[in-house]
């Protein structure tokens, strides 16, 4: 089994645990996940931009396509909308049609695709990494939910740093069953170079953006809020 794929799954094993044991959040859970799920096939922007992953079939270093991206965005969409709620108990309510159309909700639609509103003149008239665009369009569509939906303020930032911790805490424990892989397969000479316990803090970064923005994604499309 080569890395890329051992590390996918780690991510799709820790999405049916969660699937398994809280049962009320499971329809959250596939409905992101399936959403998350395309956004494996962007991994040609990455490779070998900012990673060149060994990858089923060697698809990844001959076409830029990989099997387990969309593994990976698979597990970790569904972790990362629900994280908040797997340690913490919340109950939704729906948004009445008098608050939609409070003065905030005006940008509602722009607060949803602001992220990569970001991302395309970030990648396209930038030299930026594309790892640092994303990142930055993902913390830019955070902020931009919460400021659309403050209610949802703590939830975005809690589950960023949740996120943030379980993806470290994994990643340590793959990165010791594969102790050279990020020299090998991380392009660390046009990034940061910076390791945290030999992580790139690039992929932290990451984890807390994503964490951050799929974190308010169903709520948001859905039109619900937290009861108080």
């Amino acid at each position: 089994m080569n890395e890329w794929l051992t590390f996918s799954l780690i991510f799709l094993v820790i999405w049916f645990i969660i699937w398994l044991f809280k049962p009320i959040l499971r329809k959250e859970m596939l409905w992101v996940s399936l959403l998350t799920m395309p956004l494996g096939l962007t991994e040609p922007i990455f490779v070998p931009e900012y990673w060149n992953p060994p990858s089923l079939f060697n698809l990844a270093a001959k076409t830029g396509f990989d099997i387990e991206s969309l593994i990976f965005c698979f597990g970790i969409g569904g972790i990362g909308a629900v994280i908040y709620q797997t340690f913490f108990k919340i109950k939704y309510q729906k948004i009445t049609k008098h608050e939609m159309h409070r003065k905030r909700h005006r940008f509602h639609l722009l607060a949803l695709i602001s992220a990569p509103i970001v991302f395309i003149p970030l990648f396209f008239l930038t030299n930026l990494n594309p790892i640092y665009s994303a990142s930055i369009a993902m913390f830019i569509g955070g902020i931009s939910a919460f400021l659309c939906r403050p209610d949802l303020k703590k939830k975005i930032w809690v589950s960023g740093v949740i996120f943030t911790f379980i993806y470290f805490i994994f990643f340590i424990i793959f990165t010791s069953y594969y102790p050279s892989i990020v020299y090998m397969v991380w392009n660390l000479s046009v990034i940061s170079g910076i390791l945290i316990l030999g992580i790139p803090i690039e992929e932290l970064i990451f984890a807390f953006t994503f964490g951050m923005l799929w974190s308010s994604y169903y709520e948001h499309i859905k039109w619900y809020k937290l009861k108080k």
